[in-house]
This record gives C-alpha cells, structure tokens and sequence, in this order.
C-alpha cells in the first residue's frame, strides 16, 4: 500500500482521497499538513476508525487502535508514565544495558541466529519492564509468545486476507464456514487472549510465593487491588500483552534494517565504529551516557528509520468532525493515512533518498521526540516512522533507546559484511528483499558477523559477569 500511495502522491498531489466503498479516506504525503492537521488538532484527528476485523481479533480496545475513549487515556496514561524518559533513564536503564550485554554474547557464540537474538533480546527488555521475567532464550515462553501471537495476527491482516467488511457491511453475516477469514481471526484472538492470560497467571503464582518485583504488573496489581479495577481482568491482561507486542516486534525490524544497511554500506559501518572507538576503545562497551559523544550513532538510527520505516503507512487515523483544510472538505468520519514512505523518500526533501545516509541528520543531535510535533517542522529533517499526532507511538522513548544501545554495542564489538560463496564471490544482499504487513521487516539474509578483536570479545565476557548476575533475579 505504501508504494500505492507514493505512486499516487506523484499523479494527484501529495494530499489527495480515495473512495472506500461509501468511506472516504485521505493520504498525506505533506509534512506541513500532517503538522497543521495530526500536530495542531490533535482533539480533532486523534481518534482511530472501528474496523470489524478489529473486534473479531479482539484488539478493538488494544491501546493503538481503540478510539480516542476513556479507556485510551486510561491505558497511555499508564504507557506514558512507566516508559517515560526519566523512568527509562533513572531506573530501566540497568535491565536496557544488561540485556544488550547478552545480545554481543549471542552474537559472538551463535552468530548465524542472529535473528533469533535481536527477538530474544527486544522482548526479553519490555518483559523484564512489564512481567517482571526475561527471555532466557529464543525458545522460552517470555521470548516467542509475542512473535507467535504477531504472526497470527498478521495472517489475519494482511492485504486481502479479510474482504472489505466495513465498506460492504452485509459481508459481516456470512457465516463462518464459508467465509475462512472469520475463524483466522477467532483463533488468533483466543490465542492472544490465552496467552497474555498463561502471563498473568505466571505473575500471580510468584506474587503468592511472596516474590514481587519491580515491573508493572506487580505496581498495579498492588494499585488496582486497593483501589479497583478500572478494566475487566481480560482487558487488563491485554494492556500488559498490548505494550509486549509495540516494544518487540517494531523494535527488532529496525535493528534487523540497521545491520542490513551496515552491510551494505561499509564505509558507514567503519565511520561508526571509528567513533565509538574514539570513546570506549575496546575496554569497555558504549551506554547510554555516551549519547552525546556518539552523534553520528543517533544519526545512524534516524536514517535507518527514515530508509525503511517499520510502518511505512502507520495506522489511519479518523476526523471526528467536518473540517477544512485549504479548501477543502475533509468529512467527519474521513480515515487520515500518512504517507510515511512517501515522505521519507521524497526527492524534494531528501537528496538521494534511496541512499543510507546517516550524515542526513548531523546536527540535529536530539531524540526523535524533541522533533516530533515542532513548530519549526520545516527546520528538521524529521523522520514519521513512529507516528505524529496524539497518536504518536507511546513506546517510542524505550524503543529509540533500545535500538541506539543495540546499534552502538554491536559495532563496538563487530565487523558486519555481505556473505560470501565457496569460492569467495560476495553474495550481494537485497535491500528491497520485505516482509509487506503493518510491520515491515527484511525477508531473513544471511549476514557475516566477525569479532572485532580478542580484546573485544574478553572484554563482553567481564562485562557479562556482572550482567548474568542482575538479570537472574527476573528469572
């Protein structure tokens, strides 16, 4: 959909509406209306459309597809407080830095599975956050639920899976051995709901052997349980399994992009490590308070952002009321689409866009938050890959935290290059080579990993001493 609305942006002008059956939907691959509109009427188009599919999956209520109701405030009031930047840099960061300790471990023991890590790690992360459990392994129940729930899902919602129900509302009645879709969707959503309960139920057990810890679940279990629940026990299981699934599964298509383009590109891999090396040399591994000294890694992962966004269409939202925009009529109920890939590789924007270029953004040092939503908008080369609006992503703050500690330890430690064959010939990598969904992700690419140095690699072993050591009180 997202090339769609490129190609479309191109013959009608970067702002322009599609009929959806008796709905309208508009696309905007302008950044200045997306700030006039998402930025500046928030009130007026942050609520989100109330697809059937929504209710069949049982994700009509997940935080970032309900409506702009008081169960939404609710739940982001709760995201906004827990993942917020003092919280994640006073108090996660311990979890954040140790976690990524043990991905360059499995990089360095188990190198061909490299996949297989960066899922382990990005859902061991918010597990810890939230459930109070790490993933000790890819295999473990807290390191493949969310994966096998996503997958589920996205069998349901990709392209043509599910005919056009909200546009030709009489599709809703055929009955359910006829129409296949339905029973996809039943199955995932009492998967989603099974699992995300077998988590509850885990937290409750250690919670009545006396074992609370410093997560999530156990700060408002002990809230809710003096005060009442605000939501229903599943709704509440779900919260929980809502922010599992937003911070693992986005999280570990970006970083997988990131090692793509440095094998691609590896005059920026050698830029990058030169100065990571500058900093840490090889005594110990970058953290969080170098941010700062390592610009050019935070330009890196903006550009990563900005040349394969993760959601290259984001999720649409919907006007709440009639409004107008430079004359013209956008309806009530319209469905607003943002034409992230558009506006990302727009030439008028960018020089080059199809380039991976980190240099794009030096000088613009701050976090994606800081640019989001700015009045100077035009001054920024800022990226939409989590979002604008009041809808913008909730987790974003742990998730750019958790991609730059990943980017900037894994080089520190390696040397990432294109695959070669049995006689040496270098196995060129495809960097069109997607998984289309709502999630986009690289199809699995075979990637050479090699350590750096001895000095390097003795250095994780005494850094993981320490680490195994705090991470086994989540285990």
């Amino acid at each position: 959909m997202h090339a769609s609305f490129s190609k479309w942006s191109r013959q009608y002008g970067m702002i322009f509406s599609l009929k959806f059956g008796p709905g309208d939907a508009i696309v905007l691959c302008d950044r200045k209306a997306v700030h006039d509109l998402l930025d500046k009427k928030g009130n007026v188009y942050s609520d989100r459309p109330e697809p059937h599919v929504a209710e069949l999956l049982g994700v009509k209520h997940n935080v970032f597809t309900t409506s702009m109701n008081n169960m939404w405030k609710e739940k982001r009031k709760v995201i906004a407080h827990n993942l917020s930047p003092a919280q994640l840099d006073n108090k996660h960061f311990r979890v954040q830095e140790a976690e990524a300790t043990v991905l360059m471990n499995d990089f360095f023991i188990k190198p061909e599975s490299y996949r297989e890590h960066i899922r382990r790690y990005t859902a061991s992360i918010i597990h810890v956050l939230i459930h109070g459990y790490r993933a000790t392994s890819s295999e473990d129940f807290w390191g493949h639920a969310v994966y096998e729930i996503m997958e589920r899902r996205s069998t349901c919602l990709e392209p043509g899976a599910i005919p056009p129900v909200d546009q030709f509302p009489f599709l809703k009645y055929i009955p359910e051995k006829l129409a296949r879709w339905k029973g996809q969707a039943r199955d995932s959503k009492e998967w989603t709901e099974k699992i995300w309960g077998e988590a509850r139920d885990r937290v409750e057990k250690r919670r009545a052997r006396g074992d609370k810890r410093d997560c999530l679940a156990d700060v408002l279990l002990d809230d809710y349980d003096r005060n009442g629940f605000p939501m229903s026990q599943t709704e509440f299981n779900l919260l929980l399994g809502e922010m599992i699934e937003g911070g693992a599964d986005t999280s570990s298509s970006a970083i997988a992009t990131l090692l793509l383009a440095l094998a691609k590109y590896p005059d920026i891999q050698k830029k990058a490590q030169g100065e990571v090396d500058k900093v840490c040399e090889s005594e110990r591994s970058p953290v969080w308070s170098d941010f700062e000294k390592l610009p050019y890694i935070n330009a890196l992962v903006k550009e990563g952002l900005r040349w394969r966004p993760v959601a290259p269409t984001g999720l649409p939202h919907r006007v709440r009321q009639d409004d107008t925009y430079n004359g013209m009529l956008i309806p009530k109920d319209t469905n607003i689409f943002i034409g992230v890939w558009q506006i990302h590789h727009d030439e008028s924007i960018w020089k080059d866009p199809a380039t991976f270029k980190p240099e794009r953004y030096l000088g613009y040092d701050k976090l994606a938050s800081y640019y989001a939503g700015s009045s100077d908008w035009a001054e920024y080369p800022h990226h939409y890959a989590y979002g604008a609006g009041r809808r913008i992503c909730p987790g974003m703050h742990l998730a750019e935290r958790n991609i730059w500690r990943t980017t900037a330890k894994l080089l520190w430690a390696f040397n990432f290059s294109e695959p070669t064959d049995g006689s040496g010939a270098v196995k060129s990598l495809d960097t069109e080579a997607y998984v289309e969904g709502l999630v986009r992700e690289p199809l699995p690419f075979e990637l050479k990993i090699e350590p750096r140095s001895k000095e390097h690699m003795a250095t994780i072993q005494k850094e993981l001493l320490d680490t195994e050591k705090f991470l086994r009180a989540f285990e």
